[in-house]
């Protein structure tokens, strides 16, 4: 056999394999994309997490574990403050700033304080934002009956929410919400870029009962 043969056979087989995979698809399916090889590779189930399944084999397949109890995650520092008066008062004490004050911070706190604060509070901090309005008492003016209020109480506010005003932890991270912390001070008339005096408890003094 001459290789003109042999070539015409080997193009003629190539051929018919093609056209017999065409026809065969079409038979089955038109749409059908044919054979699939190892679909199980790249076809993988939808699983809910934190559940056990059972495949077809009989093995048990579990999803993402939940976590153990008091873990934490990595990068995640816990807010060490009860939503309580009692963590309320003692954020006011003890809760200070860890960013360090200045101008850029303080910038990116007023751009934030627009678009999370503005609506209620108001541009200048007099509880006369736009929302004030519709609600069942306007916020306290910061230029008034908060004026003094520390940092660590704002922060503490703005974590968990006071009165009508909802938790924003959820939407801003912890440095943003310092950042918002500062720029309210400014709002309160005070200096947002002072250090923090530190309070000194008299530990002799004797206890009220």
């Amino acid at each position: 056999m001459n290789r003109k043969k042999i070539k015409f056979i080997s193009l003629m087989t190539i051929f018919g394999s093609i056209v017999f995979g065409f026809s065969s698809c079409s038979k089955h399916n038109e749409n059908s994309p044919g054979v699939e090889f190892m679909p199980d590779m790249y076809r993988s189930p939808s699983l809910e997490s934190n559940l056990a399944y059972v495949n077809k084999k009989g093995d048990t397949i579990q999803t993402n574990r939940t976590p153990v109890a008091g873990s934490i995650a990595r990068g995640y520092i816990p807010y060490g403050y009860a939503n309580t008066p009692e963590g309320y008062e003692s954020a006011g004490i003890n809760l200070h700033n860890p960013l360090e004050k200045n101008e850029i911070h303080l910038a990116q706190g007023e751009v934030l304080y627009g678009k999370f604060c503005v609506h209620c509070h108001g541009t200048t901090g007099e509880g006369d934002g736009l929302v004030a309005d519709k609600l069942p008492g306007a916020p306290p003016s910061y230029k008034g009956a908060l004026k003094t209020l520390p940092e660590g109480k704002i922060f503490h506010s703005i974590t968990y929410g006071k009165g009508l005003m909802g938790a924003h932890a959820s939407q801003l991270t912890k440095d943003e919400r310092w950042k918002i912390t500062m720029y309210v001070l400014k709002l309160q008339g005070n200096d947002p870029l002072a250090p923090v005096t530190a309070v000194v408890v008299d530990s002799t003094a004797k206890k009220i009962k």
